[in-house]
């Protein structure tokens, strides 16, 4: 609960900091280091590991950044980050600070899963549908599962519609199972 509070104050200082217009440069940053880290445990534990000092901290991430091109900011930020020890919680600063990002410009952001690709008449439908459902215009991250059988599940923030098969099957058996 801790560190969720931390994400929460680090993804707003985030915002403050580099302002509302660079927030996507900012959080695509960000995510290029939280990548790394996934990809690369060492790093991870050397960005973690209280042992190594600051000195040796900022040389490496300075490396880095020159790699990814990052700004001041980020290097500013990711060294601030993993000196206070809440670099482990870098996913949840930037879920947050996305979700912020969005409720800033009145947007949403949906996961849409499907078992196929959606052509572009129907994305369209689907766009014009959830935006009339949230009332804020929908940024949409498409996932292909072919495990649904057919129909589409859509999470927007906690939100969850599942109108697949294989949901309406679950909610079957469920019925089934109760009587």
């Amino acid at each position: 609960m801790k560190q969720l509070k931390g994400a929460n104050r680090y993804a707003k200082a985030l915002l403050r900091k580099v302002g509302i217009e660079n927030a996507p440069q900012a959080i695509d940053e960000i995510n290029s280091i939280n990548n790394l880290m996934v990809k690369s445990k060492e790093l991870r534990s050397f960005l973690v590991n209280p042992h190594f000092t600051s000195d040796e901290r900022a040389k490496v991430i300075k490396q880095l950044s020159e790699k990814l091109k990052l700004s001041v900011n980020t290097v500013q930020y990711i060294l601030h980050l993993s000196e206070s020890g809440l670099i482990t919680v870098l996913p949840d600063i930037i879920r947050i600070a996305t979700n912020l990002y969005l409720e800033s410009k009145k947007r949403a952001k949906a996961v849409v899963m499907t078992p196929i690709e959606i052509k572009k008449d129907s994305e369209n439908t689907l766009k014009a549908s959830l935006k009339k459902l949230t009332d804020r215009d929908v940024d949409i991250e498409y996932v292909i599962d072919p495990s649904l059988l057919g129909g589409i599940l859509v999470k927007i923030g906690s939100t969850m519609y599942d109108t697949s098969i294989k949901g309406q099957l679950r909610l079957l058996k469920d019925e089934l199972i109760k009587e």
